[in-house]
C-alpha cells in the first residue's frame, strides 16, 4: 500500500522482533545511506511516531540503541542530530574457492567457547554425504585486533579427530582442519551462504547490535568414502564481510 506511514506500519506487524529495535535497524539504515546526514537534526520523535504508526515510547527506545553506538545525539531543547554514519570495514573477504578457504586471515586469533566430544549433527541445514557416528563439536569465535567478526560451530568426525594435532583447532580454518589430515582425501566440498539478522546469543557474542545483518555460512567437507568429515556453521558479522565473484 502506498504512503510512508502505511507501509512502515504494516511492514513493523509482520515481523515477531520488537517494534523499537525494526525501527533502530531502519533509522541506522537511514544513517548508512545518507538520507540522514551528519550533522542533519532527524525529524522529531511525535512525527517519526506518526509515520511509523508507533508510541512515542517506542521511538525514544530505537533512539537510545542508536545514541549508544553513538550514531546519534540528543540534545534538550535542540532536539536529536546525527553524529556519525556507522562504520563498515568490509576487510573479511570470504573466499569462494577451495584454495582460498584454506587461508587463515591475516592477525586473526580463534578462541575456542565450546567443545564437546561424541555429539550428533543438528537435524537443520541441507548437506553432502553420509554422516559419521559421532563429531566432536566446538564453537569458535573469530576476532580481530580485539574485534569479534565469526562465531563457528565446528563439526569434525571424530574418527579422524586423534590424526588434527590439538593445537589445530585454535588456530587453523575449518577446511584446513581437516584437508591436513595425513591421508585423508576430500572428494567434495560445498558452502552455502544465506543472509539473516543476529539473534540474542549472535548478538552477545559478535558485540553487535539484536538484529544487526549477518551472513551465515555453511561449509561441508565429504571424503573418498563419502563420509561428511566436517561441517562448519559460521556467522560473519555483516558490517565486515565481502564475497567477491568472478563472473569472467
Amino acid at each position: 500500500m502506498a504512503g510512508g506511514r502505511q507501509t512502515t506500519a504494516e511492514a513493523l506487524k509482520k515481523s515477531a522482533v520488537s517494534r523499537y529495535i525494526q525501527l533502530a535497524t531502519l533509522f541506522r539504515r537511514r544513517i548508512e545511506t545518507g538520507e540522514w546526514a551528519v550533522g542533519m537534526q532527524v525529524p522529531t520523535v511525535e512525527s517519526l511516531a506518526r509515520d511509523c504508526g508507533v508510541a512515542t515510547m517506542t521511538i525514544r527506545q530505537a533512539f537510545d540503541i542508536l545514541e549508544s553506538e553513538g550514531l546519534i545525539e540528543r540534545f534538550r531543547a535542540k532536539g536529536t542530530f546525527v553524529r556519525e554514519r556507522p562504520s563498515q570495514d568490509l576487510w573479511c573477504q570470504v573466499e569462494t574457492d577451495w584454495k582460498g578457504m584454506l587461508i587463515a586471515r591475516d592477525k586473526a586469533k580463534i578462541e575456542i567457547l565450546h567443545d564437546e566430544r561424541g555429539v550428533q549433527l543438528p537435524t537443520a541445514g541441507r548437506r553432502i554425504g553420509r554422516p559419521a557416528a559421532a563429531y566432536r563439536h566446538l564453537r569458535r569465535r573469530h576476532t580481530r585486533d580485539g574485534e569479534a567478526f565469526l562465531i563457528a560451530d565446528v563439526y569434525v568426525a571424530e574418527r579422524i579427530c586423534p590424526l588434527i594435532p590439538e593445537e589445530a583447532y585454535s588456530a587453523k580454518t575449518a577446511l584446513r582442519l581437516v584437508a591436513d589430515v595425513p591421508g585423508l582425501v576430500i572428494t567434495d566440498a560445498t558452502q552455502t551462504l544465506t543472509i539473516g539478522s543476529a539473534d540474542l546469543i549472535t548478538a552477545d557474542l559478535l558485540d553487535i547490535p539484536l538484529s544487526h545483518p549477518v551472513a551465515k555460512i555453511e561449509r561441508c567437507a565429504v571424503d573418498a568414502e563419502g563420509e561428511l568429515v566436517l561441517l562448519a556453521d559460521g556467522i560473519y558479522r555483516g558490517d565486515k564481510v565481502r564475497i567477491d565473484f568472478k563472473l569472467r
